[in-house]
């Protein structure tokens, strides 16, 4: 009688409601192989359907008395085959269906299965990001992501509020092509007070996101004849692929300490230029003053500046930098947007085209999609009038600069043989490594990164030509610890490679 109350207290205290696990029945040695299995077992036979969610790890390792880093193993093995994924909040959810045949737990001296393949063991094609995005992981560190969980939302639906009291029936109708007279006056105003640019609001034409200027531009550079737009090296890949959509060649040009350079921009022989010279992705470097003077003669011998103001809202330890299209007018087309310091999911920027592609600009967006979705200009406009994205901006400045200084305290505890760039604005760090800290390629060591439940961005995705090894980091989307237990993890990848 004792010996079998005894068994039933004892199963109570190593058991678990959840599949009705018991830690006793895994094999010596072999507890995560054992867990793993068994939730792979139960996915199988449909006790645990697409859908349904995870106990969190601590709460299953409660339950069966076993460590939280059993759990967190099992899960990370069901993560990497694509059978389950973290949804922050949501917590751990099952997505897919293992093909293989139902059994049991594997035996402890049974061999643990191959690195399935990643995004990053193939050169990059059109649906990179996409599927990048997708890839589940612990710690995201990818760049190019603001402090999503700083969205204003009270102020967005107070904002919202107060423009839908005031909004008649036939507001809702078709708006302007060239965005909502609202949005373009508040736009003006907002490059007036924050970048230095006077500009009339008929000169603003609102579109989805910087992606979308450059799709246009594309096809109006295209219908006048222009085959080739320089970028700069290292650039970002996204934007080199908007122009290969439209069969526009990209030749590279050198981006070093003060920016492009410009005698290598002569020497392409192309009639028109990317650049992000308030911030430069990924290196974070700004167009020195020399190299400005160059760039304007350049322009005002006929070239064309496409200007990305990228991340130059976003500066910590620097002065700010003054647009290029503040001082040039007829040969710049300057483009921003709400996606660094807002959300992405917005999809609302502005363009101000040069004058002679203004009316094509707006004729290439009416015909794209007959103009922005009305109301969230409206909002947006709200906010920015009423000073909510300047104290919303001040207020992400500062949780940024925690956040860039954790992650650099991580880097010098870690990775002391990483160089650090950019860290005087944006919201990404880049770092070089020697190489001869590599037994393969940065990419790869992306994906074994990524192995260990951690995203990062390889830098080699943002070259044309051979270059130093590295990785590009965001760190405004992640807490403090986080970063630091990212770092880390990147160092244990860097050290076993």
């Amino acid at each position: 009688m004792n010996r079998s109350n005894q068994g039933a207290l004892h199963q109570s205290k190593a058991g678990s409601d959840f599949l009705q696990l018991s830690a006793e029945d895994a094999p010596e040695g072999g507890l995560s192989d054992w867990l793993a299995a068994s939730l792979r077992t139960a996915i199988s036979d449909g006790r645990l359907p697409i859908g349904s969610r995870l106990p969190a790890t601590r709460v299953l390792a409660a339950d069966l008395r076993v460590s939280r880093g059993v759990v967190t193993e099992a899960y990370q093995r069901l993560t990497e085959d694509g059978h389950i994924v973290g949804r922050g909040r949501a917590g751990t959810v099952v997505v897919a269906i293992p093909h293989t045949p139902k059994s049991g737990p594997p035996s402890k001296t049974q061999p643990r299965p191959e690195r399935p393949k990643t995004v990053f063991d193939s050169p990059p094609g059109v649906e990179v990001f996409e599927a990048a995005r997708a890839a589940p992981a612990r710690i995201d560190l990818s760049p190019g992501v603001p402090d999503l969980a700083s969205f204003p939302r009270t102020a967005w639906l107070r904002a919202e509020r107060a423009v839908l009291s005031e909004l008649s029936a036939v507001d809702f109708g078709y708006g302007d092509p060239r965005g909502a007279p609202a949005m373009r006056a508040a736009v003006a105003t907002w490059l007036a007070r924050n970048r230095g640019i006077t500009v009339d609001p008929a000169e603003v034409i609102v579109v989805a996101g910087v992606a979308q200027t450059l799709d246009l531009l594309a096809q109006i550079l295209q219908r006048d004849g222009v085959k080739e737009l320089a970028v700069e090296d290292p650039g970002s890949l996204g934007t080199r692929q908007q122009f290969h959509n439209r069969d526009i060649a990209t030749p590279p040009v050198t981006v070093d300490e003060d920016g492009i350079r410009v005698d290598e921009l002569r020497a392409t022989g192309a009639p028109a230029v990317l650049l992000t010279p308030a911030h430069h992705f990924p290196t974070g470097v700004v167009l020195g003053g020399e190299r400005r003077r160059e760039l304007m003669q350049w322009a005002s011998e006929g070239g064309l500046i496409v200007e990305d103001d990228y991340d130059a809202e976003h500066r910590y330890d620097r002065p700010p930098v003054p647009a290029i299209r503040s001082m040039l007018v007829e040969q710049v087309c300057y483009t921003g947007s709400v996606s660094k310091l807002l959300a992405p999911a917005l999809r609302v920027g502005w363009v101000l085209p040069p004058p002679k592609y203004r009316e094509a600009f707006v004729a290439a967006k009416r015909f794209a999609d007959l103009g922005n979705a009305v109301l969230p200009q409206l909002v947006l406009a709200h906010l920015m009038e009423s000073g909510e994205l300047e104290r919303q901006l001040r207020f992400l400045r500062r949780r940024h600069r925690q956040r860039r200084d954790a992650m650099i305290t991580a880097i010098r505890e870690y990775l002391p043989e990483a160089k650090v760039h950019g860290a005087a604005a944006g919201l990404h760090l880049m770092i070089t490594f020697d190489s001869s800290a590599f037994k393969s390629n940065d990419a790869k060591l992306a994906a074994e990164i990524l192995a260990r439940g951690v995203k990062v961005q390889p830098l080699s995705w943002h070259h044309q030509r051979p270059a130093r090894p590295g990785l590009v980091l965001g760190y405004a989307a992640n807490n403090q610890s986080d970063l630091a237990e990212g770092i880390a993890t990147i160092a244990e990848a860097l050290h076993h490679q």
